[in-house]
């Protein structure tokens, strides 16, 4: 008996909480055996996480948001599998998509850290990319799965999960069959011409700000207020995914920064004397002296004074998730003794849609990849047994305790804010190692590789979770995904450490056109201070702190509201536009089931626009790497390409909720 009967809807109880006694049923009930590792599953499970891991690393690099792929892999799946005329594919899907996924979370964790060697001006060899990477998703990985049943089952309907809700649906509606491929295809098309054509010709721009007008300059330069928008297809749709709630909570921390600590601190610039802005903003006399408005720009009071707060709230924010889920951390400890002191039995006895690797798997591979780390450290880098041990300590001691905290994030935000963790990250531990006798160059390059580490596996945690909370609504085995999450971390690593050579040598992380690289050039500002004697921010990272405590004691989630204030404003208001999206188009309708149709197919397109602006992206870069340049620079820097952009991100807005409306109950 391969199955007995499938259902091709999620049941009623999927996203809400259960009621006392209720239990919930997946798709693929513990009493079937569906296909899942197939020789089909895995190659294309393979051949997903080299193409994504070229354009999350594309996207990140560009506009500073790494998306979880899982969704345009789900996508891709799914229209694989029906053009093809497979069936019954819901369980090898799943693997294809958990295995494909691997690529945005080790893409994240390389991208946000280890560019910051080019911007640096130091060594950045394949093999340093690619380890750092190997070794972080891994423990990432094992890490986790002590964690799975308490955040899918136990807190089931009590976080949103919705890049999981997203990929759950597509994956779901390949099993239905009907339109909706054709719906993906088409949105994706829409999504993936409208970036590239930004991208490669430069018909409009991909940001616009109220510098656009005329009274925006004044208000930029005077008051220094500035407000943009991202114009991408990519981010808009990923704004709808993440739905209004947490995206105004997000953007909240960014219209903090920008229109009340900025102008605030831009107002008293003229009052102070040289001495104190360069204590303030860590820049030169000369600098100061020579052209102070250059200097005292909205961004650049952003990018002093912002950014760092964010830091520390976000760092406060990780402390306090670590408090708070302490118990949860004893438990997982607790589970991983019990059943390394004998007891086995309950892993064999289990229902084949609750099983997981067995602990003495994990610890293994755990203490293979720390000995792994060690060596990697002691003598492809540092010079000493202090140095190698500390710097072990490090990775496995972060790593550990903002496990928890990564994947809570991704369970409600839907975006991980590894960056500011690994900032965090960064600081502690070139302080750490500054005592040890390390700095310098050396001691960068080792803070940052380290920093690649613990950001790669609180990336795969957060990102992990998300696969493992799909398969436990659809039925997925979890030791499958598990055993075969493995094979994703490596090809990944191997795909991203290549590319990222490339995507240096075609568009730099240094001069005029190079890729932005936000989470990147903060490590590489926060670092350098700290290895070479420079100043350090501390005042501005208790702030930040401080203000996280006052949010968490009035109940607003710290960690999304920080990472508002970490992020630039023209990234997060998209999110706002396609929550905004998201909420109007759920509730145009006294009826509840032509809403949650409508708001279904609003996800699909979003999931389009997602995977189609990424990969166009992708042919972009390598267009750009081929020396092929259409760009049309000087009509991309006017005012004129720039009112183009509002328009057709207008139009887009338009197409998005008008072809969602078109939603029908029977779908």
């Amino acid at each position: 008996m391969e199955q007995e009967k499938i259902q091709t809807s999620l049941p009623e109880n999927a996203y809400r909480e259960l009621k006392e006694g209720e239990e919930y049923t997946p798709l693929m009930t513990s009493r079937t055996t569906p296909r899942e590792v197939t020789p089909y599953s895995v190659i294309m499970g393979i051949v997903m996480a080299m193409l994504f891991s070229a354009a999350a690393a594309y996207l990140g690099l560009r506009v500073g948001q790494v998306f979880e792929a899982a969704i345009p892999i789900a996508i891709i799946a799914v229209g694989m599998g029906n053009v093809m005329g497979k069936k019954n594919m819901l369980g090898q899907n799943v693997i294809i998509q958990s295995i494909g996924a691997s690529s945005g979370v080790i893409v994240a964790g390389a991208i946000f850290t280890l560019p910051a060697l080019y911007i640096l001006g130091l060594d950045a060899q394949f093999w340093q990319v690619f380890l750092s990477s190997l070794f972080g998703g891994l423990l990432g990985i094992v890490l986790l799965i002590p964690f799975r049943k308490y955040f899918v089952k136990e807190m089931h309907g009590k976080y949103p999960f919705p890049e999981a809700t997203a990929t759950t649906e597509v994956l779901v509606s390949g099993e239905k069959g009907g339109n909706q491929a054709k719906l993906l295809a088409v949105s994706g098309l829409v999504g993936g011409l409208y970036d590239f054509v930004v991208g490669t010709f430069g018909l409009w721009t991909d940001s616009v700000s109220t510098r656009i007008a005329e009274w925006g300059v004044v208000a930029a330069d005077k008051f220094k207020v500035v407000f943009g928008l991202n114009t991408s297809a990519a981010v808009l749709g990923l704004g709808y995914i993440i739905g209004l709630k947490y995206a105004m909570i997000i953007t909240a921390g960014s219209c903090l920064v920008w229109f009340i600590i900025v102008p605030l601190v831009g107002s008293l610039t003229g009052a102070l004397n040289p001495e104190t802005l360069t204590s303030l903003l860590g820049v030169t006399n000369e600098r100061i002296l020579a052209d102070p408005a250059q200097i005292f720009t909205a961004e650049n009071l952003y990018q002093y004074i912002g950014k760092p707060i964010g830091i520390g709230g976000i760092a406060m924010a990780g402390i306090i998730g670590i408090v708070r889920q302490s118990s949860i951390i004893r438990q997982a400890a607790g589970l991983a003794v019990s059943e390394l002191g004998g007891g086995k039995k309950h892993i064999e006895e289990s229902e084949r849609t609750d099983r997981d690797l067995k602990m003495k798997y994990i610890m293994t591979i755990l203490v293979a990849t720390l000995l792994s780390v060690f060596v990697f450290f002691h003598f492809g880098l540092l010079d000493g047994w202090t140095q190698s041990v500390t710097a072990i300590l490090i990775v496995f001691v972060i790593s550990f305790l903002f496990t928890t905290v990564a994947a809570n994030a991704i369970a409600i935000v839907g975006s991980n804010p590894v960056s500011g963790m690994t900032l965090m990250t960064l600081i502690l531990s070139s302080l750490i190692l500054v005592n040890v006798g390390l700095e310098g160059n050396t001691g960068m390059t080792a803070a940052l590789l380290i920093g690649g580490v613990v950001c790669t596996a609180l990336s795969m945690a957060g990102g992990f979770i998300t696969d493992l909370k799909i398969g436990y609504w659809l039925g997925t085995t979890p030791v499958n995904q598990e055993r075969w999450k493995f094979l994703g971390t490596l090809v990944s690593a191997a795909t991203v450490a290549g590319v990222m050579i490339v995507l240096n040598k075609s568009y730099g992380f240094t001069g005029e056109g190079a890729l932005v690289a936000p989470q990147a050039n903060a490590m590489a500002a926060v670092i350098q201070p700290l290895m070479t004697g420079g100043q350090t921010p501390w005042a501005l990272y208790f702030c930040g702190a401080a203000l996280a405590l006052v949010l968490t004691s009035i109940g607003v989630p710290a960690l999304a509201f920080a990472l508002g204030m970490f992020i630039p404003m023209e990234l997060n208001a998209p999110l706002v536009v396609g929550g905004l999206i998201a909420w109007f188009v759920s509730s145009r309708s006294k009826d509840a089931a032509l809403n949650k149709a409508r708001f279904d197919r609003g996800t699909l397109i979003a999931s389009g626009f997602i995977a189609g602006g990424a990969l166009m992206g992708v042919v972009s870069a390598l267009l750009k790497f081929a020396d092929v340049d259409w760009f049309l620079a000087e009509w991309a820097a006017s005012n004129a390409a720039e009112w183009t952009g509002l328009f057709m991100y207008m139009a887009l807005g338009g197409y998005f909720i008008c072809h969602t409306l078109k939603a029908k109950k029977e779908e």
